[in-house]
């Protein structure tokens, strides 16, 4: 066993024998899963809920006057939008070594508060630079919100609990959230223009969410205030098998290196990058393209919930599949994204007179987004090792970050209202994204064979001890020969 031991073991070793010396039945690993679900998933859904809104309603405030009111000119309003990556892309690995510093929960809440705060001060903003300031600060701050949530999600669900987990944390809820809170403000007769009054509205709620977060959410299953000593045990048996580990701060760059030379890495990130160029792009300019089909501001925050609904119950009912297809998760995902793609030709070529027809290509795009989240537990639960898994995550929404800034680019000033040039882009980007996880599909199932060739004379029952005896040390995915691969 590797030198290097996690917290777990440093739990398990400190409990008394009576804790340990009963299995554990279905009746307490069920009502354990319960209490973890009632828990961890509201905490981590409003808080990737809030964090989303926070980002797009930039969108919305666009259309209600922002643009006048700060004189952006040309492209200006195009790099408003990709600069927040830009924050969140200089933020990344800083944010990859500070999780392993700080406690994970009390780490999380503090730059929610932060954000909060620069906010509520982008109501202040006058002009292109205040605006681009507050954004970039924004995206260096919300760059905790993907890594900490998927290292939760790990820590806490099995390899098959968690696609529906993260389904339901991972949502489009952020839409209709959105569209009420500005149709609301809207409506609203305040001396305060109504762009920057949603900001403060969303500061004020964000800083309060932070607060909660910082007194109820545990930084993992051994540190969970709310769960006794056996409890806690059956948490940590119930991950044992997902064979990743719980926690370890100590920093291998060994591991690092391991993961660069993996060619399985590198597809996953070209899959990240295509399929958040169409995320760039809309959470930019989703209103923006609705409203020139026609519709009023007010209406136009309306036709954005539509979005949020469709594209988190198309998520849902992908993930309970993905959940009970063994190794089907790849095929799942390049087969649901003939659905964005389809919309995006539609987008691309229907008559611009055909309002009705464009607006559902519009609304149907919105399901590319659930591929996108089905493949998010992927790097987590096929890395081992703490920092090799760190290192994944960080390249994972490196290639996030890029794909979003890239996003805002492909819709020019010079192609509105009709963005012709941007729904070719978003075209391209869904097949090189279809390519890329069925290519990572087949690498996963390709060394998942060779290992049990290798294995093969090795029964069942050995490899499953095997497996438990290394499931907390801090060894990777390729040390451990008994780790196999999903997809």
């Amino acid at each position: 066993m590797s030198a290097h031991h996690d917290v777990a073991v440093h739990f398990i070793s400190s409990l008394d024998s009576s804790v340990l010396r009963d299995p554990v039945t279905p009746q307490e690993a069920r009502k354990v899963l319960w209490k973890i679900d009632m828990t961890m998933i509201p905490m981590i859904m409003v808080t990737v809920v809030l964090a989303a809104v926070d980002k797009v309603i930039i969108s919305n405030a666009a259309i209600y006057g922002m643009k006048t009111d700060t004189h952006l000119t040309g492209n200006q309003y195009s790099w408003v939008g990709s600069i927040f990556y830009f924050g969140y892309l200089a933020a990344e690995y800083p944010v990859a070594v500070l999780i392993q510093k700080f406690p994970v929960a009390k780490f999380y809440a503090a730059c929610i508060f932060a954000w909060a705060i620069i906010l509520l001060c982008t109501a202040a903003t006058q002009n292109f630079a205040g605006l681009a300031v507050t954004r970039f600060i924004m995206g260096m701050l919300e760059a905790v919100v993907f890594p900490i949530s998927s290292i939760l999600t790990v820590m806490w669900w099995t390899t098959e609990e968690q696609p529906v987990r993260v389904a339901m944390w991972f949502n489009q809820l952020s839409s209709v959230f959105a569209g009420i809170v500005s149709y609301g403000i809207g409506h609203s007769h305040s001396s305060i223009h109504p762009w920057r009054l949603l900001f403060l509205v969303l500061g004020a709620f964000t800083m309060l969410w932070a607060i909660v977060l910082a007194i109820f959410l545990p930084d993992s299953p051994v540190k969970c205030w709310y769960m006794s000593d056996r409890e806690k045990f059956i948490c940590i048996q119930r991950v044992r098998k997902n064979n990743t580990g719980i926690e370890d701060k100590t920093f291998k760059i060994r591991q690092v290196f391991e993961c660069l030379a993996d060619p399985k890495t590198w597809l996953l990130v070209l899959f990240s990058f295509a399929q958040n160029v169409p995320n760039g792009g809309l959470v930019t300019f989703a209103s923006i393209i609705v409203s020139g089909l026609g519709y009023s501001a007010l209406n136009t925050t309306l036709l954005g919930i539509p979005t949020g609904v469709l594209a988190t119950v198309w998520q849902l009912f992908l993930s309970y599949f993905a959940s009970r297809l063994r190794n089907m998760r790849c095929a799942i995902i390049a087969l649901a994204n003939v659905v964005p793609m389809t919309c995006a030709i539609l987008m691309w070529k229907l008559p611009r007179t055909n309002k009705h027809g464009l607006l559902a290509a519009y609304y149907v795009f919105y399901t590319y987004w659930a591929p996108y989240v089905l493949s998010t537990s992927l790097p987590m639960a096929n890395t081992s090792g703490h920092t090799k898994k760190l290192t994944m995550n960080a390249l994972y929404f490196l290639a996030y970050c890029i794909g979003n800034i890239v996003g805002p680019q492909l819709f020019r000033a010079s192609d509105a209202p009709y963005y012709s040039h941007g729904y070719e882009g978003l075209l391209a980007c869904v097949a090189i994204a279809i390519a890329a996880i069925s290519a990572y599909g087949l690498l996963c199932h390709m060394e998942n064979r060779k290992r049990d060739r290798q294995d093969g004379t090795v029964d069942v029952q050995t490899r499953r001890e095997d497996a438990a005896a290394s499931a907390f040390s801090d060894m990777t995915d390729k040390e451990k020969k008994e780790f196999r691969y999903t997809y």
